[in-house]
């Protein structure tokens, strides 16, 4: 198997160079090919140099690297993205997982299971500790079950709105088919998202979908 091609972005010049100079310790596994310590330096360079797999720091100048891993997923869905952080927060993991990282790693992790999750993730595997793993899985009972509670407060015309919504019609076709203004139409996909804490129409039709609350198209 040829070395993953690795690009590492942190703005910490010493733990980046210390990182680079360990994987250089195994070059039958990883071939640093670049690094940056910006956000936006991140995003460019995976652009130019096409890596297979980005380590990712959280807190960066220029772009966090939540955000950049953001840019170079909508650009490159073909290259891996792993955050190496110190972040523990919830909600940077939550993010990173909806975003569609490959993995999330604490910078206190031991070299050896670094490059163990490292030839996971060229196997399709995710790059989590076990503690990092069941936090995940936490986090996903856990917005179900928000979920489920949200949906048992919609009210029926709430629903009607929601199927109507999922079916790709818009406000004004909405109102019609309900005999509702627009205004109404608006004010109830307010309430929708604010109880399913979705963040936009888009999320809530595929919600929808998933919930087999209408068939899909």
């Amino acid at each position: 198997m040829l070395p993953v091609r690795v690009l590492v972005a942190d703005d910490h010049r010493l733990f980046r160079q210390g990182l680079i100079s360990l994987m250089r310790t195994r070059p039958d596994l990883v071939d640093v090919i670049g690094e940056a310590e910006t956000g936006l330096e991140a995003v460019t360079m995976a652009s130019q140099l096409q890596p297979d797999l980005v380590l990712m720091d959280i807190f960066m100048p220029h772009g966090d690297g939540l955000r950049a891993a953001q840019s170079i997923r909508e650009q490159h869905s073909n290259i891996d993205i792993v955050m190496l952080t110190a972040s523990e927060l919830d909600e940077h993991l939550d993010q990173a997982v909806r975003i569609g990282v490959s993995g999330y790693l604490l910078k206190n992790l031991d070299a050896n299971e670094l490059f163990d999750l490292i030839e996971g993730v060229e196997r399709g595997e995710a790059a989590l500790t076990r503690a990092m793993a069941a936090r995940v899985l936490k986090g996903m009972t856990d917005r179900a079950n928000e979920h489920a509670r949200g949906e048992a407060e919609l009210t029926r015309r709430e629903m009607e709105v929601l199927r109507l919504l999922a079916k790709g019609q818009s406000n004004p076709d909405i109102a019609s088919d309900l005999n509702i203004s627009v205004n109404t139409v608006k004010t109830h996909i307010s309430h929708i998202l604010r109880k399913l804490q979705l963040d936009n129409r888009t999320q809530a039709a595929a919600y929808a979908v998933e919930r087999r609350l209408i068939k899909p198209e």
